[in-house]
């Protein structure tokens, strides 16, 4: 089973969803604004692709920011702004098995297939 974690109302979130169900991939959604998310759960992801893969600094969220709060010098520094701002993280997040596949492009589409 594939765990997506995003936002109901983001386009792309909906578009991997619908691609799943099309695909015929098990799957349930985890909405991470309705839901907190877990920091052991972040520290995941941030282990395994890295707070700068995980951080969503194009969005409306970062860019109303503080200057001092977007300084992030670590992963520790990372989280806990993403933890604070669920919406800071970049969507959506696939826990495919032991793997961790960030955002919905036809690189992340391969990776999901590799887990059939």
């Amino acid at each position: 089973m594939i765990k997506v974690f995003g936002l109901k109302n983001c386009d792309t979130c909906r578009n991997a969803l619908k691609w799943l169900n099309n695909s015929g991939f098990i799957h349930e959604f985890h909405d991470i604004r309705d839901n907190k998310i877990d920091a052991d759960v972040v520290k995941r992801w941030i282990l395994a692709v890295g707070f700068d893969s995980l951080l969503n600094t194009r969005s409306t969220t970062w860019r109303g920011l503080p200057d001092e709060k977007k300084a992030i010098t670590n992963e520790h520094a990372a989280m806990e702004l993403m933890l604070e701002n669920p919406t800071l993280i970049k969507r959506p997040v696939f826990e495919a098995g032991d793997e961790v596949i960030v955002g919905f492009k036809d690189i992340q589409k391969e990776a999901l297939e590799a887990q059939r």
